[in-house]
């Protein structure tokens, strides 16, 4: 029987987190660092990820940054080749990008928008996924968890938002709960290879909308969500940790909840 501290412990694995620098990704590249694997920072920007990726390490983490766009299959299929040839192997998938360039509400939305959308924040983690069980299957082992959002569990509760925002997009929502549908597929597919495919759901978290226009959003939010406060820097760095390490060796297909509680009711 193994210690729980060593179940937790993500010593000598090996992650990918994509947009691993943004507002939750630098949380969960800093608390993958933190339990002890090696980090590969990736987005369409390689050099504002190695450039994060260098403040971990100043701190005595193992990260690198790495170019990837999710929008094109050469370089999904070079970023898995380029992890693998540097380190053998490949441990932990996070899929935590979001390209919201596209972003529409229903009533403007067009096909190019939605399929341009769609390219990234769906069809490029199916491919990246795909070419990460590349390297995974053959060691019989691997995490890999998809970020959804609450929006993957219910609809953006039109009420509490301005009509001077617009609608809120359609896509987004679309997207996020397809990435829940996504988790299950993969789980039950690649179970077979012990490689465990897990989702989680976070509530909102954006520092910079508690000092803006959207301040009045924010206090509706954090008044209507049961644990009656925004979600911090450190919330999701548990989850993420959790899911990636044998602690949740088994759990597969599941969709872990980080919403204060938002969707209880």
């Amino acid at each position: 029987m193994r210690h729980t501290k060593e179940l937790f412990s993500l010593e000598g694995k090996i992650a990918i987190v994509t947009g691993g620098r943004g507002l939750y990704g630098a949380s969960i590249s800093l608390g993958l660092c933190e339990m002890g694997a090696t980090v590969v920072i990736a987005s369409r920007s390689g050099e504002k990820c190695e450039e994060y990726a260098r403040t971990l390490r100043d701190q005595g983490y193992e990260a690198i940054g790495l170019s990837l766009d999710l929008g094109d299959d050469d370089s999904i299929k070079a970023l898995a080749k380029e992890v693998y040839d540097r380190y053998g192997k490949i441990d932990i998938l996070v899929n935590n990008a979001v390209d919201r360039r596209n972003m529409t509400s229903l009533s403007e939305a067009t096909r190019q928008k939605l399929q341009d959308s769609a390219s990234t924040n769906l069809n490029g983690q199916i491919l990246l996924s795909q070419a990460v069980l590349e390297y995974m299957i053959p060691e019989e082992r691997g995490s890999i968890i998809n970020i959804s959002s609450m929006r993957g569990l219910d609809c953006p509760h039109f009420p509490f938002y301005p009509e001077a925002w617009g609608d809120q997009p359609v896509n987004y929502t679309t997207e996020k709960w397809a990435m829940v549908g996504l988790t299950k597929y993969m789980a039950g597919r690649y179970g077979k290879h012990h490689i465990r495919v897990n989702c989680i759901a976070p509530g909102g978290f954006d520092p910079g909308l508690k000092d803006s226009e959207k301040s009045g959003f924010v206090e509706t939010y954090i008044a209507n969500t049961p644990l009656g406060c925004w979600a911090n820097e450190d919330d999701i760095k548990g989850p993420v940790a959790f899911l990636a390490s044998d602690a949740a060796n088994y759990i597969t297909g599941a969709t872990l909840v980080m919403d204060g509680g938002w969707t209880i009711w």
